[in-house]
C-alpha cells in the first residue's frame, strides 16, 4: 500500500531536487561568494570620500547623454542669443563666441580632472583585485599540489601505480622562475616581432 501521510515528507526531496535542476535554488557556495563580492562592493563605497564621490558623479554624468543634449541645448541657444536670429536678446559674444570658448575650455580641464580621478580610484581597486586574485591562485595551487601528494602517497599504499599524477605536479610551483620565463619568452617575441615588421 502507499502511504497516504499528509505531511509532504516523501516529496520534499524530489521538489528541492527540481528546483536545483531549474536553476531557481543555487547552491550555498554560489550565494556566499556573491554576498561576499556584493559585501566587499559596499564596503569600497563607504570608504569613499566626499571628493571621489563629487569626482564619480560628474564622471559618470559626463559619459551620460543627458550631458550631451545640455550641451546641444547650451550651444544652439549661446549662438542663437549671440548671433541676432533672437532679435529682442542683445549680444554679449559677437561671433567667433571667445567668451564661450574660454568658458568651454575650462570646464574642458576640469572635467578631465574629475575623470582622471575616478580612473585613478579604479586602477587602485583593479590593482588590488589583482592582487588578491594572485593570492587566491597562490593558495589554491599550494592545496592542489598537497592534494596530489598524498594522492601519490595513497595510490603507492594502494599499489595502485596507474595513472599517478606526474611527479613535477607533487611540486611547489616556483613563481619567480614562470615570471622569469614568461619575461624572456615576451621579449623574445617581441624582438622577433620588431624584426618581421623591419624586414616588411
Amino acid at each position: 500500500m502507499i502511504s497516504a501521510s499528509g505531511d509532504g515528507s516523501d516529496t520534499e526531496p524530489t521538489k528541492r531536487q527540481d528546483r536545483q535542476r531549474q536553476g531557481d535554488a543555487p547552491p550555498d557556495a554560489v550565494e556566499q561568494s556573491i554576498e561576499t563580492i556584493l559585501r566587499l562592493e559596499n564596503t569600497e563605497l563607504r570608504r569613499r570620500s566626499w571628493t571621489d564621490v563629487l569626482a564619480d558623479a560628474i564622471a559618470g554624468f559626463t559619459g551620460s547623454i543627458s550631458f550631451v543634449i545640455l550641451h546641444l541645448l547650451w550651444f544652439s541657444s549661446w549662438a542663437a542669443w549671440n548671433t541676432g536670429i533672437l532679435t529682442s536678446a542683445k549680444p554679449f559674444d559677437p561671433y567667433p563666441f571667445q567668451l564661450l570658448a574660454m568658458i568651454v575650455s575650462l570646464e574642458g580641464v576640469l572635467l578631465v580632472t574629475f575623470v582622471l580621478i575616478k580612473q585613478n580610484r579604479m586602477t587602485h581597486l583593479s590593482d588590488r583585485r589583482a592582487h588578491l586574485d594572485l593570492q587566491i591562485n597562490l593558495l589554491a595551487e599550494r592545496e592542489a599540489t598537497h592534494v596530489l601528494r598524498l594522492l601519490r602517497r595513497v595510490a603507492h599504499r594502494l599499489q595502485v601505480l596507474e595513472d599517478l599524477p606526474e611527479e613535477k605536479l607533487t611540486e611547489d610551483t616556483r613563481v619567480e622562475g614562470l615570471i622569469e620565463t614568461l619575461d624572456q619568452k615576451l621579449q623574445q617575441e617581441g624582438r622577433s616581432d620588431g624584426s618581421a615588421a623591419g624586414r616588411s
